[in-house]
């Protein structure tokens, strides 16, 4: 077969995955019994955060009211967006945008937690490809994720919460409620011991763009965070898969670096048998005080060992419970499978990240991997009760896919997102406080954060719950008088909804949003992430000529900041 056969054999492949996918990779699974049925992630979207002063797991609450009729994100099927001729083959699905929430009929929001940060890497290097990354490429909370907001350490507790308001800047009448949470730290000698499995695809696409290079690049650096307590074994998979470096330890560097030097591109893509060569390998290295996890390097196109439905996600979901759990890093643009990365990770129990260049890379193998191997605490659930009688509507900015049912939050079969050391989930809402009732005397809402302790076994492990009312003390006057990791958290959103062409910011102009980042903190302004940011904003602008496609319904001088108009 001509290369050229072979290429738009593979684009046609590529273009039915989640078919392919959803009939993808039969991994063998664990000697265990399947989990219970609607307690897929997938089965869950997310809505909001959570926090401090512990109440009791079982306590009794009142029965729910009946479920109200209320507007959900709209839901999309899976699409190849073509967004500039060079990236016709990037997959991703679209989850809507969140809707503004009438109190009066429902007036809580619950999510799961989510730390990734895949969708910022992602929209980075479309625009540095002088591309407008794909609006479905855009998931607001991974945006603001990808930021660091140095909020104060809980010390010995497993979480600290800061939350504060102000006004909006780009919706009339609004505030926007900003909630940072903070997971506890543990230092690289306190950690436990990390067990890894790479699981790499070398399949010829990984040979585009360096991709199989930058992987190998990533791996010398973290071997050289690892210590001696840790061990690193190699799956690759191409056509078929095997194992180039059994669990090894980290002070044979010399062997471990030879194994990756060695690594090239060949065949076509059998996930399924990577993945099922590097789970036998994990779950055989599972230890009591020990971590022990799959990590997946791939661009997620693939093209061979297809079988039967869900059975993939099924077994990666089963080893999750027994403690084995999956992180995901891509690789790669022009053919490249953000949905299948996203939701293996997902229900892996793991994390998703994109790798772009090398400084990302660093960042994610080097300055937030102990988080990565370390839990603090999981199925991390987060509730925002709001009070009727002071706040009218609220907004979750992102979350789409990670939207809960108020009834999820205290169903510990329902799975939820994990947290490691030192990591931070930040989540904002666009509040509409009742006239007169912003800086009112009593509190607007209460936090509640449920987890589970990861010290105790997976299969056990009775939640914990903690929460807090959020007086109106928490309401600035301005946004000048926001913290400047508040201010930072609302620009990157902005910035995401813009990209996303979310009707809530169809009023707000590149300029502004450029001004908005100048009035930023100038210790916050000169970091080099943020610093970034302002060049991707610069970006964008010159890149972007889409239209308003809501002008006809609802032009922007009259723009109803309440309710977004039917486009016909």
């Amino acid at each position: 077969m001509s290369l050229t056969i072979q290429k738009l054999a593979r684009a046609a492949l590529s273009a039915v995955l989640l078919l392919t996918l959803t009939a993808s990779c039969a991994l063998a699974p664990p000697p265990r019994p399947k989990a219970e049925p609607g307690t897929d992630p997938d089965d869950y979207a997310l809505e909001e955060m959570v926090v401090v002063g512990r109440a009791d797991s079982s306590e009794t609450r009142a029965p729910p009211r009946p479920p109200p009729k209320k507007e959900k994100a709209a839901e999309f099927s899976r699409v190849a967006v073509v967004n500039g001729k060079p990236f016709a083959d990037m997959y991703f699905k679209h989850y809507g945008v969140n809707p503004t929430i009438d109190t009066e009929e429902e007036n809580v929001s619950t999510f799961s937690v989510d730390v990734d940060s895949a969708s910022y890497a992602l929209a980075r290097a479309y625009l540095s490809r002088n591309h407008l990354p794909a609006e479905e490429a855009i998931r607001v909370e991974e945006f603001v994720n990808a930021f660091r907001y140095d909020y104060q350490d809980p010390g010995a507790e497993p979480f600290g919460v800061q939350v504060e308001a102000f006004p909006s800047p780009n919706r009339q009448g609004y505030h926007v409620l900003h909630v940072g949470l903070q997971g506890q730290k543990v230092s690289a000698a306190e950690r436990l011991p990390a067990h890894l499995v790479f699981t790499i695809d070398v399949s010829g696409s990984m040979n585009m763009e360096n991709r199989l290079e930058l992987v190998k690049r990533s791996l010398a650096m973290l071997v050289e965070k690892l210590d001696s307590r840790d061990t690193l074994a190699i799956v690759v998979y191409g056509d078929t898969a095997r194992t180039v470096l059994e669990p090894t330890r980290i002070m044979d560097r010399s062997r471990i670096l030879e194994a990756i030097n060695a690594l090239h591109p060949e065949g076509s893509t059998n996930v399924q048998a990577g993945l099922q060569v590097a789970y036998a390998i994990a779950a055989s290295q599972v230890r009591e005080g020990a971590t022990s996890r799959v990590i997946l390097c791939s661009d997620g196109v693939a093209n061979n060992g297809i079988t039967q439905a869900d059975s993939i996600f099924q077994s990666v979901k089963a080893y999750a419970q027994q403690g084995v759990r999956l992180t995901t890093v891509g690789f790669g643009m022009g053919n490249y499978n953000d949905e299948l990365m996203e939701r293996l990770s997902h229900v892996g129990d793991g994390q998703y990240a994109y790798v772009d260049a090398l400084p990302e890379a660093r960042r994610i193998f080097i300055e937030q991997f102990t988080g990565t191997l370390q839990l603090i605490a999981r199925d991390v659930k987060v509730q925002v009760e709001f009070d009727p009688a002071r706040v009218s509507r609220y907004r979750l900015i992102g979350f789409e896919n990670r939207l809960l049912n108020k009834e999820d939050f205290t169903n510990d079969r329902v799975d939820a997102g994990d947290i490691g050391a030192g990591h931070t989930v930040t989540a904002l809402y666009e509040v509409k406080f009742r006239e007169g009732q912003a800086h009112g005397p009593s509190p607007f809402a209460t936090l509640r954060i449920r987890y589970k302790d990861p010290s105790t076994r997976l299969e056990a492990g009775q939640s914990r719950e903690v929460q807090e009312a959020l007086p109106t003390s928490v309401v600035r006057y301005s946004l000048e008088d926001a913290s400047g990791p508040a201010q930072l958290s609302a620009v990157v959103a902005l910035f995401a909804e813009k990209l996303r062409g979310s009707y809530w910011v169809r009023n707000l102009t590149y300029h502004h949003l450029m001004r908005l980042w100048q009035q930023l903190p100038e210790h916050i302004r000169t970091r080099e992430e943020v610093s970034e940011l302002r060049q991707l904003i610069q970006q964008a602008r010159s890149l972007d000529g889409r239209l308003d496609k809501f002008e006809k319904e609802s032009p922007v001088a009259t723009m109803d900041f309440d309710h977004v108009p039917v486009v016909r």
